[in-house]
């Protein structure tokens, strides 16, 4: 995370040390507003990084204009992080997915406990946003661990479960191999 005030020789020092996005709080004790989203993604595009989104997905309607005028490529935590969950049809979601459709617009394929009422080991009610995304735009899905899990309320997730979770929603080899692969190097210049 940085500040709009970070200059151009930290953000360059950044760069030379391996860092390759900046990442946007957006939920309940934000760090960042909305009105903060399109300066802070200019203030990076010189390096070519993208803007990682934590924010409550249910927003994602509302902002979907906003997000898709952004320069460069734009990431979307867990899996949206709808925080109370939503159906597939439901317009942010909609959203979400036309923002995916658009080719700038990655989503992060982790964290589902972070949202889920179901719960484990399937997060049903998670789940079906996960495939549907998985089918629509396998080419921008980038998954992460999300250790030590930070926010995880209770117990905390057993990671065997999470990757066997994750490997179900991807499907086939190829698929697997794109997400966990393929893709990263992509989105972050491996």
């Amino acid at each position: 995370m940085i500040g709009r005030d970070t200059s151009f020789d930290a953000l360059n020092a950044l760069h030379a040390g391996g860092i390759r996005g900046i990442r946007l709080h957006l939920l309940i004790g934000k760090l960042h507003t909305w009105d903060d989203v399109p300066a802070m993604a200019a203030q990076v595009q010189h390096l070519g990084w993208h803007i990682e989104l934590q924010m409550d997905g249910r927003d994602l309607a509302e902002r979907e204009a906003l997000l898709a005028a952004l320069p460069g490529q734009v990431v979307i935590d867990h899996i949206g992080k709808f925080r109370e969950p939503v159906a597939p049809d439901h317009p942010s979601f909609r959203a979400l997915l036309r923002l995916v459709e658009r080719g700038n617009c990655w989503v992060k394929i982790s964290g589902a406990y972070e949202t889920s009422k179901s719960g484990p080991p399937d997060y049903a009610d998670v789940a079906p946003l996960a495939h549907t995304l998985v089918a629509a735009a396998p080419e921008r899905m980038v998954w992460a661990s999300n250790w030590p899990h930070p926010s995880a309320h209770g117990a905390r997730p057993d990671d065997a479960t999470l990757m066997q979770t994750l490997l179900t929603w991807m499907g086939d080899a190829a698929t697997r191999r794109r997400i966990l692969v393929d893709n990263p190097a992509t989105l972050y210049g491996f």
